[in-house]
């Protein structure tokens, strides 16, 4: 399995950010922008709670396993690639819905004069804050679920000659 790549998530997230902003500016000119709803950034601050419960959980077992602690509880090499795999697609989609939600947010900063839409940026705002949460998140739980290096065989499996 790949690693995520920050470069990768910041690419999706300018991108998406950018065609946000012209599609809001566009999207204004012809009629009333969509209201950014105030359950994003709650869905995603979810999002980002579950990902950190899953590897703070994943990290004590490994810990215990590893310490041979008397009735530590395995972990399922399964369930954890399950969890990276949840991870990594919740970053991606996290790093697309904090794009979209900042070049909404930066179009809005221009009408904040209108109260109505200087709480659409606010709701902007911490949706990039919790979409930001997430991506660290799921880094996280990456980096928890890495197998460590195997230094004492090379790259092909053969064992070394003395």
């Amino acid at each position: 399995m790949k690693q995520l790549r920050i470069r990768v998530l910041a690419g999706v997230f300018v991108v998406a950010g950018v065609l946000s902003w012209a599609g809001a500016r566009l999207w204004n000119s012809v009629g009333t922008l969509p209201s950014v709803p105030l359950a994003a950034p709650v869905v995603l601050a979810l999002i980002a709670v579950v990902l950190l419960a899953t590897a703070l959980s994943l990290r004590a077992r490994l810990k215990a396993q590893r310490e041979r602690r008397p009735g530590a509880k395995g972990v399922d090499p399964l369930m954890a690639a399950r969890a990276v795999v949840f991870g990594q697609a919740s970053a991606l989609v996290a790093a697309l819905v904090a794009g979209m939600y900042g070049g909404t947010g930066v179009f809005l900063l221009e009408l904040l004069d209108i109260p109505a839409r200087r709480d659409q940026a606010v709701y902007a705002g911490f949706s990039v804050l919790s979409g930001i949460a997430v991506i660290a998140s799921a880094m996280f739980l990456e980096r928890v679920c890495k197998l460590p290096e195997d230094d004492d065989q090379d790259r092909t499996g053969a064992e070394p000659v003395a």
